[in-house]
């Protein structure tokens, strides 16, 4: 039987994220999240977000703990949790929002390519992608905390590590994306926003 996932970042960080969201999904009807985790950002920001429909996303060994979540809260906003890996296929489906949290310093960063390619598939023109953790600045750690997890990261997977903000908008802007907005946030995190350009 699954247990229901527990993440304690995802708990600590909701109530920072989420005024962000409020703002920048406000005209937004329907987001995908990349990378849900454990699904407890899902159903919070659901709940909070009553006019947008919450789509959870995650490798398929992550969707039944998400579910557990998401079956628990009850939200007529979410649908049930798709088995989304950023190199295979993506879904059908068109969104007007997408987000994502601490996912980029994990990410091989052929992986990222392949989540900013699947996101300009995947979302309609003028949509709002937000990308939430920490980013080096100009190639330097914004803190000695970062550092710190940084090293921690390569010594874990010398492909993850710590993504740098430019690097990142650069990848963006191949894929037809604009960085509009870089919200600071607590703990020597970010939240990056990039909006898709027309075709």
């Amino acid at each position: 039987m699954t247990r229901k996932p527990f993440s304690p970042a995802a708990e600590q960080n909701r109530d920072a994220i989420l005024p962000v969201l409020q703002t920048e999904f406000k005209d937004a009807r329907s987001a995908l999240e990349i990378g849900s985790g454990s699904g407890q950002h899902a159903v919070y920001f659901a709940q909070h977000l009553p006019a947008l429909n919450w789509q959870a996303s995650d490798k398929k060994e992550n969707i039944a703990g998400i579910k557990l979540w998401l079956d628990e809260a009850g939200c007529k906003n979410t649908s049930a949790p798709i088995v989304l890996d950023v190199c295979k296929q993506w879904p059908d489906n068109k969104y007007d929002a997408a987000f994502a949290a601490n996912v980029a310093h994990i990410m091989h960063w052929h992986e990222i390519e392949a989540m900013f390619a699947g996101l300009a598939h995947v979302l309609v023109p003028n949509a709002n992608f937000c990308l939430y953790g920490p980013f080096n600045i100009n190639g330097e750690y914004t803190s000695e905390s970062n550092r710190d997890f940084d090293q921690w990261l390569i010594s874990r997977d010398p492909q993850s590590r710590i993504r740098d903000k430019d690097e990142l908008d650069q990848l963006a802007q191949k894929n037809n994306f604009s960085l509009y907005q870089d919200w600071e946030m607590p703990s020597n995190n970010r939240i990056l926003c990039w909006k898709k350009l027309q075709e």
